[in-house]
C-alpha cells in the first residue's frame, strides 16, 4: 500500500534518474523536462553500477535534497542465469553503499511484477513474493536490499511494481503487445505461443511514468503496482492490433515453451492512491504506439532514400 507524505503535490528540488537510457527512464526524463522539474539523468556510460567505483561516483552526483528514481536493471532478454542475477544484485548494492554514507531525500525504486508468486493468478500488493526464477529472485533481493538501506538511512521509499509495459519506444521487444506491434507492421504476421490463451495485465508506458511521477510529487512511501487492472489474453491483444492496423495480418501459433500462467491484478490500491488516474485502454495504447512506430519507420525510409 502507498502513503503520501505530501497530500498536496509538490515537485522535488531535483530528480536523479538511474538507468537514463532505459524505456521507462527515458520517458520519465522527457515528462519531467516538459514540466520544468530539474532532472539529472545518469546512464551506465557515466556510472556503471556493477563497477567497484560505482558508489563513489554516485556520491559525487546525488545531493541530500534529491529524489532518486532507480530504474537500472538487466532485463530478462539479457539472461536469467546466475551471472545476470549477480549483476542485478550488484547494481542495487552499489546504490545501497552510496546511501549508507550519502542519503538523499526520497527514493522511488522501479521493480517488477515478476516478484509475485506465479501460483497466484489474482494479485495485489499483499500477494506473496516468492520465485525460483533467477530474474524474479533478483528483484525480490533488490527490493529487500534497498528497503533495508533506506530504513537505516531514514530515507522515504516507494516501490513501484509494473506489470508488462508496452509502448512504441520499448527496447526489449518482449512477447506481447511490443513484439506483436512490430511484427504486424513489418512482417504482417503475429506468432502466438499455444493459442495465446494466457491472461495478463499490460500497462501503457505513459501510465507507468504517471504513477512514478505521482510518487515523486507526493513523496510517497510503500508499495504500489503500476497496472491497468484489466487482464487480456495474448490472443485478444493480437486481435486488437490487427483491428487497429486495418490491413491483412496473419496470426500463427507455435508450440508452447512454458506452462500457461494467468496473472490478473486487483488495482484497488492504485485507484485509492491516485483517484484521478485513468488507465490507458489497450485500444488507445495500440493506436498511440502504431502512430509512433509508423512515423519512425517513415522517417527511416526517407533518410534511406536520400542517401
Amino acid at each position: 500500500m502507498l502513503t503520501h507524505r505530501h497530500p498536496n503535490a509538490q515537485a522535488p528540488s531535483r530528480v536523479v534518474v538511474l538507468g537514463a537510457r532505459g524505456f521507462v527512464a527515458a520517458r520519465l526524463i522527457g515528462v519531467l523536462a516538459s514540466e520544468g522539474i530539474a532532472c539529472r539523468p545518469v546512464g551506465s556510460a557515466e556510472v556503471d553500477l556493477v563497477a567497484l567505483d560505482a558508489a563513489a561516483k554516485l556520491q559525487s552526483i546525488i545531493r541530500c535534497d534529491d529524489a532518486l528514481v532507480v530504474t537500472s536493471a538487466l532485463t530478462p532478454e539479457k539472461g536469467r542465469d546466475r551471472a545476470t542475477f549477480l549483476k542485478n544484485v550488484a547494481m542495487i548494492d552499489s546504490v545501497c553503499t552510496c546511501l549508507a554514507d550519502h542519503p538523499c531525500a526520497h527514493i522511488v525504486y522501479v521493480s517488477s511484477d515478476s516478484v509475485y508468486d506465479s501460483r497466484f493468478a489474482q494479485v495485489n500488493e499483499e500477494t506473496c513474493c516468492e520465485s525460483n526464477d533467477l530474474y524474479a529472485l533478483a528483484h525480490i533481493v533488490r527490493e529487500k536490499l534497498i528497503s533495508e538501506a533506506c530504513q537505516r538511512a531514514n530515507i522515504p521509499l516507494a516501490i513501484v511494481r509494473p506489470s508488462a509495459i508496452f509502448g512504441a519506444a520499448d527496447t526489449h521487444n518482449s512477447y506481447g503487445p511490443n513484439r506483436f506491434l512490430r511484427s504486424a507492421l513489418n512482417e504482417r504476421n503475429i506468432t502466438l505461443f499455444g493459442h495465446g490463451e494466457e491472461e495478463r495485465d499490460h500497462v501503457y508506458i505513459d501510465d507507468v511514468v504517471s504513477i512514478i511521477r505521482g510518487c515523486l510529487m507526493h513523496g510517497s512511501t510503500g508499495v504500489i503496482n503500476a497496472v491497468s487492472g484489466t487482464a487480456l489474453t495474448f490472443q485478444e491483444v493480437a486481435g486488437k492490433i490487427v483491428a487497429a492496423l486495418g490491413k491483412p495480418v496473419t496470426i500463427e501459433t507455435a508450440p508452447r515453451r512454458v506452462p500457461i500462467v494467468h496473472k490478473r491484478f486487483d488495482a484497488t490500491a492504485l485507484f485509492q492512491a491516485f483517484p484521478d488516474f485513468v488507465p490507458t485502454s489497450m485500444e488507445v495504447g495500440i493506436q498511440k504506439s502504431l502512430a509512433l512506430l509508423s512515423s519512425t519507420e517513415a522517417g527511416r525510409g526517407s533518410r534511406g532514400s536520400a542517401q
